[in-house]
């Protein structure tokens, strides 16, 4: 009696445990990434625009009703209690860029870069000087101007809204200009349409997200190289100017109803988007850039690019190639769940990324009027697809974890659909020219770390949507995101 009751007590056990085992929670964003909040003063409206950390570990938070804060210990641990907010200056105009350099402020504003300094030091600016002001505005409410921060050369990259987001209605709207902190100022490329946000990657390339419209079939990042035609012609009516002529000759006018890179291979200048993000899917206005500068305080993406979107309040990430000396590459999901519309991003040095958000004017997921968050990572590595290259043939998938290689290497594993945009002067695009490529390998290597897929055709100009449903990690966990969207302008040379 007593065996028996021995036997069945193990057993018990044994199913007690298996059953525990099969019903641990599968780990979810919160598990790896912490979004911690500002506690924002009850007088302060905060519609964040622009953040800027200095390097006395100050954080400048720029508002889109003029106003600059500084905060004190943004790093703490409890923000309610130790971060100290002092209101640095006021009376600016919709503030969407902040760069430091030797003691000064850099703000972006609408009708101009300004200087500001605390001259007595009591924590407010008390000096404002103009940097350079040679756009013009007509008093349009889109007729936004985002700001980088500074280049390897001294410069702040500015993205210049169109009036209205349609028209060119005043000089050098629809263009991105650099202006040295010597006032000098330098047209640089033409096309813009709807910028979210401007900023570089880790190779010092200036980048900056437009979003769906008139020539623009859905949000995107774009690569800002000197002399491109980034897509949008009304501000190619500037070219008249004598100082355009820095930017290289005027491009045609591309044909409506066409595809991008049936246009890009007819006018030279026209850049490609490097990531088009589905709408709906990635996101309806993609804002905010930078990269993750922190060498793996912020988990395994060190370098990689990522991008906010306002709509959907989220996070999204980047990874990024040259194929034919082009960028390109692939996005995917990374965070939601912010509190507001997120617009401007920061990653710092020590594995924080400072988020703020509002959604006046544009409707959000997160609900409050307006945020300021930060993104710890909890020292715990997602399964995740790290990065996506493509090859001749397919693709190659890097993972965070080793891939249980029996799921990896089943290409049931794998689907896959491609589709483009319409290029065209009416509103956005739906996704056109579907494919449904064949998925006819799939090759672990011998680390387990990554896959070699192979389709039976690649199509030049179509984002690659790759949906990965069925591969787990070798202790059994499927992948945190398991959609990846490849922009595929160019296909690599045989044998690479």
């Amino acid at each position: 009696m007593k065996n028996t009751l021995l036997l069945s007590s193990i057993f018990t056990g044994l199913f007690l445990a298996s059953f525990s085992k099969a019903a641990d929670p599968i780990p979810t964003e919160d598990d790896y990434y912490k979004i911690v909040k500002f506690e924002i003063p009850k007088d302060v409206v905060l519609e964040a625009g622009a953040i800027e950390l200095t390097a006395d570990n100050k954080l400048f938070v720029s508002s889109r009703r003029g106003e600059i804060w500084s905060i004190e210990n943004p790093f703490a641990k409890d923000l309610a209690k130790d971060a100290k907010w002092t209101r640095y200056a006021h009376g600016l105009h919709e503030v969407l860029g902040l760069a430091s350099k030797d003691g000064w402020i850099y703000a972006t504003q609408r009708g101009e870069l300004t200087k500001l300094k605390d001259s007595n030091g009591d924590g407010k600016a008390d000096i404002f000087q103009t940097v350079c002001n040679a756009w013009e505005i007509d008093g349009d409410y889109h007729e936004y101007a985002f700001g980088s921060k500074f280049d390897k050369d001294g410069n702040i990259w500015i993205v210049l809204c169109l009036t209205g987001s349609f028209t060119s209605n005043s000089k050098y709207r629809g263009w991105c200009v650099r202006v040295n902190a010597d006032g000098t100022f330098t047209p640089t490329c033409s096309g813009i349409r709807s910028p979210g946000s401007i900023g570089f990657n880790a190779a010092g390339d200036c980048f900056y997200t437009d979003n769906q419209g008139p020539w623009n079939g859905t949000c995107s990042l774009k690569h800002l190289l000197p002399g491109s035609f980034q897509g949008h012609p009304d501000g190619n009516k500037w070219f008249d100017q004598a100082s355009a002529k820095l930017a290289g000759p005027k491009p045609e006018t591309p044909k409506s109803g066409s595809r991008m890179m049936i246009e890009a291979e007819r006018i030279p200048q026209l850049m490609p988007p490097a990531i088009y993000f589905p709408y709906k899917k990635m996101g309806q206005s993609a804002s905010g850039i930078d990269f993750d500068k922190s060498e793996g305080k912020f988990g395994p993406f060190q370098n990689q690019l990522f991008v906010a979107d306002q709509t959907n309040s989220t996070i999204m990430r980047v990874h990024l190639e040259k194929v034919h000396g082009r960028y390109q590459g692939a996005c995917f999901p990374f965070r939601k769940g912010f509190g507001s519309g997120n617009v401007p991003v920061m990653a710092s040095k020590n594995g924080h990324l400072f988020v703020g958000g509002t959604n006046r004017g544009w409707g959000s997921q997160g609900n409050k009027p307006f945020a300021l968050e930060r993104l710890d990572w909890t020292g715990k590595v997602p399964f995740e697809i790290h990065e996506m290259h493509a090859k001749n043939d397919g693709f190659e998938l890097t993972f965070t974890h080793p891939v249980d290689s029996k799921t990896a290497a089943d290409i049931a594993s794998y689907k896959m659909s491609t589709y483009c945009y319409i290029y065209q002067s009416s509103y956005g695009s739906p996704e056109v020219d579907f494919t449904y490529p064949k998925i006819t390998s799939a090759v672990v290597a011998p680390d387990n770390k990554s896959v070699r897929i192979v389709i039976d055709k690649p199509v030049a100009g179509h984002i690659h949507d790759l949906v990965v449903a069925g591969v787990r990690s070798k202790e059994g966990l499927p992948l945190l995101h398991n959609e990846a969207y490849y922009t595929l302008n160019y296909i690599p040379e045989a044998g690479k």
